[in-house]
């Protein structure tokens, strides 16, 4: 064997140490405490909508500046900022070293990337003390996609992705497919059945949003209109111009706040 085949082998025997240690699982289960913290200030935020009282952007963006402006909010900023990098590693190890089939090693990488951006900004936030829009930024990458040859399609695809993972998550919650990831067997019976109904309910709801907001690009791409592209709040606002009104938002922002439920359970009985 090589020096460099050594050295890359103990390189990695370090990270695989690193990404199974105590310190990094209690991290991370702080890091799925802060998930709900969004996911439920995001709930919130789509329920002002509603009621026609928001002023804020309901996504992960406006929920960090929600709690920027509470009473030590930097503090918990910083925390949220600990919890986030240390789901990163956690899933960028998954990604990386896990023996998982390849979907779910893929899915990991996934999310390394989603905790990634969360976590930016949150420093986005603390330093600069604003996050960006992220329907503007959604606009901003579709505008820049549709000018590419072939754009309308590549967006278009993109749009049909969003879908595919909408109707991903409202599978995984009407199966009850999130329970591969808990520990089940050390809940009681009670716990169990609260975190069916939490999970199924909360991943119906973000399947739901996942859904309308790829149909949301798919039409950009159609139209070739960057401006009909969005993201969670776009998505969110699209459902109080329904002919329901404003209660189908209030349904899906119920729904947002019991997967926030749902991550405060995970954080506690999460396999990891």
């Amino acid at each position: 064997m090589s020096t460099a085949q050594s050295a890359g082998r103990s390189a990695e025997a370090a990270a695989r140490r690193a990404a199974d240690s105590p310190a990094l699982d209690r991290l991370a289960r702080i890091g799925l405490a802060c998930r709900g913290v969004l996911y439920a200030l995001i709930g919130v935020l789509a329920i002002q909508i509603a009621m026609g009282s928001g002023d804020r952007e309901a996504d992960k963006g406006g929920a960090i500046t929600a709690v920027a402006d509470l009473p030590f909010g930097s503090v918990i900023l910083w925390v949220m900022v600990v919890g986030f990098a240390a789901l990163a590693i956690w899933q960028a190890s998954e990604a990386l070293f896990s023996h998982h089939k390849t979907l779910d090693r893929v899915e990991s990488a996934a999310r390394t990337v989603v905790y990634g951006l969360i976590v930016f900004t949150l420093l986005s936030v603390l330093l600069d003390g604003r996050a960006a829009s992220e329907d503007q930024k959604s606009q901003d990458v579709t505008g820049k996609l549709l000018d590419l040859p072939g754009g309308e399609f590549i967006v278009g695809a993109i749009g049909l992705g969003i879908i595919a993972l909408g109707v991903y998550w409202i599978r995984r919650g009407v199966t009850k497919k999130f329970r591969e990831e808990l520990n089940t067997g050390q809940m009681s019976p009670q716990t169990r059945s609260m975190m069916d109904r939490l999970g199924m309910a909360g991943y119906v709801a973000r399947g739901v949003i996942a859904g309308l907001a790829g149909i949301l690009v798919v039409q950009a791409a159609i139209t070739h209109d960057p401006d009909k592209a969005g993201g969670i709040d776009q998505a969110l606002r699209s459902f109080a111009d329904t002919p329901v009104g404003p209660w189908l938002l209030v349904a899906v922002a119920l729904g947002l706040l019991l997967f926030a439920g749902y991550c405060f359970g995970e954080s506690r009985w999460r396999r990891t």
